[in-house]
C-alpha cells in the first residue's frame, strides 16, 4: 500500500538532506539505525551541553562546561608534530591553557595575541593548571548570539562529529509537515501535551535535563503515538483473524487418555484450566491464536500434545514447530512417546531428514497415517503437504516471524494456531508482544520439578566452584557449565568456551564433552546423548542449551560470566537442572569487576525462582535499555517508547484503540484517517487492507 503523500519527505533518503552527501548518510545511517529522515528524527538526544553556565577563570573547576569571555595573553608553538599550541588566556581573575592538537592547530589563528574571544569547551586539569582542549566555539564577543545556550547530544558513529547530527536534524525538522491530530482530544488537554510536530521539535531542542526525560512532555507524547500506532495494529490484527472462519474440533478424549496414562503424572490445576480455555477455542466456529505462557518447566508440552490429541480424535491432524534442530528433537523424544502410547503416529521434519526417511515423512503427512508432525521452518517448505492440517503449535514464537505463522496456517484450510513461550513476560509487556492473542497462563511448577538453590560466586573463587564440581561429579551428578556467546564477539567467546572445556577435560579427563551452535549436528547429538546416557559427566556448553534440553539426571549447573547474560536468559539457564529426584544447584560465576546493576540482577535470581517475578523485577532493573535482554527474548523494541517510564501508557493506548475501533470500526471519521497516518508513520500499514474501502 502507497504512503500517503504528506509522509513523503520523512521517508525521504538521508541524501535528500542539504548537506548529506554518501559519506555521512552512511555514518547517519549506522547512528540512526535507518537511512530515511523518519529515522533521523527518531533518534532523539540523550544528554545536552549546557553552556549558560559562565564562571571567572578562578571560580572554574574540572570536568565542567563553561563559557568565558578572556584576553589571549601568550602564544606557543607546537615544540613538535605530536605537540600542542598552547595559547594562555585570561580574564583578570586567572589564567588558563586552551591546547589544540594534530589538525585542530589550524585554530590557532582564531586566537591572535591580546584579542578578547569567547571560548566554550569542558575544562580539565593538566599538571596543575587550568585547560580547555579544543574548546567547541571560538567566537569573537560580538558574535555571541551563534553560541547555542543548550545543545542536545546524540549517539554517535566512529567518524561523525556531533555538529554534523545537529545539523541534518534540523535540516530534518525542516521538512515535518503539520499532521492531523490522532490522538483524543480530551487525554491531549489532561496530560498537558503538545501536537506530534511540536513535540518532536521539542524532543531535539531540550533546554534542561528535565526534557530528556522520559516523562517530559513531548516524550510522553511521542512515545502514546509509537504505543497507539501498535495497539491500533494489534488490534486490527485481532479483528482480522477473529472474523476467520475455523471449524469446530471436538473428540471424546479417548487418545488423550492414554498419553495421560503414559505421562504417569495427573495434570495440576493451572494445566488444566489452560487445557479448558483451549479446548473451548478449538471448539468454537472461528479460528484460535492463543498463547500458551509458562515458566520454565510449568508443563507447556504435556499441555501442547493434550492439544494436538483433541485435533487427531477429530480427525485432522497437528504440527509443532521449534525454533531449533536440537529442540524438535527434544520435541519429537517426549511428544512421540505420548503419541505412541495413544497409537498416533509421530515424524519428525528438519533440515536434517533427507532422502528416504524424508520422503517417508511426507507421505505420511499427506496420506493421514501421521497424525502429528514435528520439525523447525522446513515444516513451511513448499513440499511439505498434509492431508488435513488443523492446529498449528509454534514454540518460542518470538523466534518466529508473523509471515512464517501465516506460512504455516497456509498449510491447512482453517488452522487454530497455539503459541508457546517459556519467557516470563511482565503483564504490562504482554499487551504490546502478544496484544493480539488470548493468554493462558501456566503457574507452579508440576509434580517432580525441585527447586533450585542458586549461589552467587566472584571469578576470582572459581577454583573453589571447580573443587566442587569435583565433589558432585565423584558423587555421581551431571553438571552443566555455560559458557557467554554473544554475536559480537562470537569466534572470542567459542575460543573462551573449547578452552574452558580443555581446562576442566585436564582436571577430569574422560568426564567432558564441548556443545556449541558452530558444532556439526552429529557431534552435537552424540555429545548430548554421552551425556544424558551418563558416558559424561560434565558438558561444558554455550547457551545452545537454553530450551528445550531435557536431562533429568543433571543437577548443576555452572554459568560463567553471569553478568553478560540478561536476567530471563539466566533463568531460563538455570531451568536445565531440577528436573529429577536429586537436590540441584546453579552457580553463577561473575566478573569480580562486575556493574552494580548486574550484580543486583544476579542478586535477584538468587532470592527466587519465579519466573514472572523476575521478569517484573528485570523489566525494572533494566528499564528501557534492553527489557528482559529483549534481543534475547524477542519482545518488541520500541524507538521512542522508553519501559517501565511509559509503562502507565501501553494500557492508556490499548483501551483508547479499543474504543476508537468500537466507534470507528472503518477509520473513516477524521480522527480515524489520521490514525491511518500514524500507521503509515510508524510502518504498520500492513493493518490497513483490513478495510474495505477508503
Amino acid at each position: 500500500m502507497s504512503r500517503p503523500d504528506t509522509l513523503l519527505p520523512l521517508f525521504a533518503a538521508l541524501s535528500s538532506l542539504p548537506g548529506v552527501g554518501a559519506r555521512r548518510e552512511t555514518l547517519l545511517a549506522r547512528a540512526a539505525g535507518g537511512a530515511r529522515v523518519l529515522d533521523l528524527l527518531f533518534h532523539l538526544p540523550d544528554r545536552l551541553i549546557d553552556r549558560r553556565l559562565r564562571p571567572p577563570i578562578a571560580a572554574c573547576t574540572p570536568s565542567q562546561v563553561a563559557t568565558l569571555e578572556v584576553t589571549v595573553e601568550r602564544r606557543r608553538e607546537p615544540r613538535s608534530p605530536a605537540a600542542p599550541w598552547v595559547i594562555t588566556v585570561s580574564d583578570g581573575t586567572g589564567e588558563l591553557d586552551v591546547l589544540l592538537f594534530g589538525k585542530g592547530a589550524a585554530r590557532a589563528g582564531l586566537l591572535p595575541l591580546g584579542a578578547r574571544r569567547l571560548l566554550s569547551g569542558e575544562i580539565r586539569l593538566d599538571r596543575g593548571r587550568l585547560v580547555m582542549p579544543h574548546p567547541d566555539f571560538i567566537l569573537p564577543p560580538e558574535r555571541e548570539a551563534e553560541l547555542p545556550e543548550v545543545e542536545p547530544v546524540y549517539r554517535l558513529t566512529a567518524g561523525l562529529a556531533p555538529w554534523e547530527v545537529r545539523r541534518a536534524v534540523a535540516a530534518a525538522l525542516a521538512r515535518v509537515p503539520e499532521l492531523p491530530e490522532w490522538v483524543d482530544p480530551a487525554l491531549l488537554s489532561r496530560r498537558g501535551w503538545p501536537s506530534w510536530r511540536e513535540a518532536i521539535a521539542a524532543a531535539h531542542a531540550p533546554a534542561n535535563e528535565a526534557d530528556l526525560a522520559p516523562l517530559a512532555a513531548a516524550r510522553q507524547r511521542l512515545a502514546y503515538d509509537e504505543l497507539l500506532a501498535q495497539q491500533v495494529a494489534l488490534a486490527l490484527s485481532r479483528r482480522r483473524f477473529r472474523t476467520l472462519r475455523g471449524r469446530p474440533l471436538g473428540g471424546d478424549d479417548a487418545l488423550r487418555a492414554k498419553a495421560l496414562a503414559a505421562f504417569g503424572h495427573p495434570l495440576t490445576p493451572s494445566q488444566e484450566k489452560a487445557l479448558a480455555e483451549i479446548d473451548a477455542d478449538l471448539a468454537a466456529p472461528n479460528r484460535m491464536l492463543r498463547l500458551l505462557q509458562g515458566d520454565v518447566g510449568a508443563g507447556k508440552t504435556i499441555v501442547a500434545t493434550l492439544a494436538m490429541l483433541r485435533a487427531v480424535e477429530a480427525g485432522a491432524q497437528a504440527c509443532l514447530m521449534a525454533p531449533t534442530d536440537l529442540l524438535a528433537r527434544q520435541h519429537a523424544a517426549t511428544i512421540g512417546r505420548l503419541a505412541a502410547a495413544a497409537g498416533v503416529t509421530t515424524v519428525l521434519l528438519t533440515g536434517r531428514e533427507t532422502g528416504k526417511a524424508r520422503q517417508a515423512a511426507l507421505a505420511a503427512l499427506a496420506s493421514g497415517t501421521a497424525g502429528i508432525a514435528i520439525g523447525t521452518h522446513a515444516l513451511f517448505q513448499e513440499d511439505v503437504r498434509f492431508r488435513d492440517l488443523a492446529l498449528a503449535v509454534i514454540d518460542e514464537q518470538h523466534r518466529f516471524g508473523v509471515h512464517q505463522r501465516l506460512l504455516l496456517q497456509a498449510k491447512g484450510g482453517e488452522v487454530d494456531v497455539l503459541v508457546m513461550t517459556a519467557t516470563p513476560i511482565p503483564r504490562t509487556l504482554l499487551l504490546t508482544a502478544w496484544g493480539d492473542m488470548d493468554v493462558s497462563r501456566l503457574a507452579g511448577r508440576p509434580p517432580g520439578r525441585r527447586p533450585v538453590t542458586t549461589l552467587a560466586k566472584p571469578a576470582s573463587k572459581l577454583d573453589e566452584v571447580v573443587a566442587a564440581v569435583g565433589r558432585k561429579l565423584a558423587a555421581g551428578a551431571r553438571v552443566y557449565w555455560v559458557c557467554p556467546l554473544v554475536s559480537e564477539s562470537e569466534s572470542a567467546d567459542l575460543a573462551a568456551a573449547e578452552a574452558r572445556a580443555a581446562a576442566l577435560a585436564k582436571r577430569f579427563p574422560g568426564r567432558v564433552g564441548l556443545v556449541h551452535g558452530k558444532l556439526g549436528a552429529k557431534a552435537r547429538d552424540a555429545a548430548m546423548a554421552d551425556f544424558a546416557a551418563g558416558r559424561i559427566g560434565l558438558l561444558v556448553a554455550t547457551t545452545v542449551i537454553e530450551v528445550g534440553v531435557d536431562v533429568p539426571e543433571a543437577s548443576v549447573i555452572v554459568i560463567e560470566q553471569a553478568e553478560r547474560f540478561g536476567l530471563a536468559q539466566l533463568h531460563q539457564l538455570r531451568g536445565r537442572v531440577g528436573r529429577g529426584r536429586e537436590a540441584s544447584y546453579a552457580i553463577l560465576v561473575y566478573d569480580d569487576g562486575a556493574s552494580e546493576m548486574a550484580r543486583r540482577r544476579i542478586a535477584t535470581l538468587c532470592e527466587t525462582d519465579d519466573g514472572f517475578a523476575i521478569a517484573e523485577a528485570d523489566l525494572e532493573l533494566r528499564g528501557g535499555g534492553d527489557p528482559l535482554g529483549v534481543r534475547q527474548s524477542g519482545l518488541p523494541q520500541f524507538r521512542l517508547a522508553e519501559l517501565p517510564a511509559h509503562a502507565d501508557l501501553i494500557p492508556l493506548a490499548r483501551d483508547d484503540a479499543a474504543l476508537l475501533l468500537a466507534r470507528d470500526p472503518e477509520l473513516a471519521s477524521p480522527r480515524g484517517r489520521a490514525v491511518r497516518l500514524l500507521l503509515h508513520l510508524f510502518e504498520r500499514e500492513a493493518a490497513i487492507p483490513t478495510f474495505r474501502a477508503g
